[in-house]
């Protein structure tokens, strides 16, 4: 077998892995390049295999890095199926045609600036649009949990439950004479949401996410008790909670959090808003996910009752609903995205917030280098958001046990099931990988970090 990572090769996102068998090409997921300029640079380049000769591409759960490449795969070429879970398939249509939207509304933002400026030749058109989605859409085949496939000529698939997000999968392979096993993105095992996953199977390669692999998060208990606490307080002081959410999963698991908090008594029933509309599409999803969840959020599902929605919970779908929240100053828990602070409606509640000092901004998901969420994680005392210097002066909170990614322990969990399989990893930043890979070198496993781009013979 050969492999060659196209994507999440010494970082985060991108997710993109080609692999070649004795008699089939298959790819493992085919997402976006985010975080920064330079990295989203990387959409445009021409993917280093020809499309055309694959033979299958499985796709592991419905995150912009997992799906957000798609479009540009069906582009240059491929005219196979895409095989995903039912949940993957209805939430990558969600994430894409958004995708589609906001690239398209950033190039007539960026053109008119640049025609003013006599530069409009600078500026690069959409990578992709409505159209593009469509097509790639109608490549989907839905497969069922645990019931194997052939996905490919000789090459047999298993998709098992991850415990990201709704419809997640680990994948697992095999063609007669190679087995492997691919994480996609796992779940935390304190998710308060999605049962845990099981182990990897036993087999001869594995390639795993290592987003968080040099740590390990808050347990749940701890975490649940620092948002209540960091939420009552901020309340307290008069000012707005911002809460940036993505859209998949983080809000989903946050206003959960939130309801269970004012049902006890624990907080008092402040105004919430979910200002997303992709959430709150992704929302009703979650809605019919029952089979995915851990027995708790099932019962409250099997009452009758809605366990994603606090009873101050108010959805603000249109823009003139989202603007008037900015007129809010203080008592209200504001979700919204992007979850790294990078584009959408967070960007003007944090403009209106940012400079108040009773005002809170609650970190709960990671913050990539480059972004706006990790300059203020980081401690940025003044960034610019639309062109205005912004004096930070909210209290800034970072959460990290609400991560819907596995931490260290639950990485070692899922590679237990792998026996002495070399080990690839990726999904990760470099120092991460680096420490990861020296821990499980101490354990005895053999490991490799695939550099972009680069092949690897197994």
């Amino acid at each position: 077998m050969e492999i060659l990572s196209a994507g999440a090769a010494r970082t985060v996102t991108g997710s993109c892995h080609h692999l070649r068998f004795d008699e089939a090409s298959v790819l493992l997921d085919c997402g976006l390049f985010q975080g920064g300029a330079d990295m989203e640079a990387r959409n445009r380049e021409p993917f280093p295999f020809d499309p055309r000769e694959l033979d299958a591409v499985c796709v592991s759960h419905g995150h912009l890095d997992h799906v957000g490449r798609l479009p540009l795969l069906i582009e240059q070429g491929y005219r196979g199926p895409i095989f995903a879970t039912q949940a993957t398939r209805n939430i990558a249509e969600v994430i894409l045609r958004d995708a589609a939207k906001l690239q398209q509304e950033d190039y007539r933002r960026t053109l008119r600036k640049a025609t003013r400026a006599g530069r409009e030749d600078e500026v690069k058109p959409p990578l992709y649009g409505e159209r593009e989605v469509d097509r790639t859409l109608e490549r989907f085949r839905p497969v069922e949990m645990e019931s194997p496939l052939e996905v490919a000529p000789g090459v047999r698939a298993r998709f098992r439950p991850a415990g990201h997000v709704l419809g997640s999968a680990t994948l697992e392979l095999e063609d007669g004479s190679v087995r492997l096993a691919f994480s996609g993105d796992l779940g935390n095992r304190e998710s308060a949401l999605q049962a845990p996953a099981e182990p990897a199977w036993e087999c001869d390669l594995v390639l795993v996410e290592s987003t968080y692999a040099e740590r390990n998060h808050r347990s749940r208990s701890a975490t649940e008790a620092e948002f209540a606490e960091v939420l009552s307080s901020s309340l307290g002081r008069g000012g707005n909670v911002l809460i940036p959410t993505f859209a998949l999963e983080r809000s989903q698991a946050v206003l959960y959090e939130i309801r269970r908090l004012m049902e006890r008594g624990a907080l008092p029933e402040a105004r919430v808003f979910l200002d997303s509309p992709m959430a709150t599409r992704l929302t009703r999803f979650y809605e019919n996910g029952e089979n995915e969840f851990r027995d708790e959020v099932r019962a409250v599902l099997a009452e009758g009752r809605d366990p994603f929605a606090p009873p101050t919970l108010e959805f603000t779908v249109d823009t003139e609903a989202s603007k008037a929240i900015n007129e809010i100053t203080g008592g209200a828990i504001i979700l919204a995205g992007s979850g790294m602070m990078t584009g959408g409606r967070i960007l003007h509640h944090l403009k209106h917030n940012l400079w108040r000092e009773e005002a809170s901004v609650v970190v709960v998901g990671y913050q990539a280098s480059g972004t706006l969420g990790r300059a203020l994680v980081g401690g940025a005392r003044r960034v610019h958001i639309y062109g205005d210097e912004i004096r930070v002066r909210a209290r800034i909170h970072t959460i990290n046990g609400f991560s819907a990614h596995g931490d260290r322990d639950d990485l070692l969990h899922w590679l237990s099931g792998s026996g002495d399989a070399e080990v690839f990893l990726v999904h990760g930043e470099s120092d991460v990988m680096d420490a990861f890979s020296a821990d499980l070198r101490e354990r005895g496993r053999h490991v490799t970090i695939p550099e972009p781009g680069q092949s690897y013979r197994r």
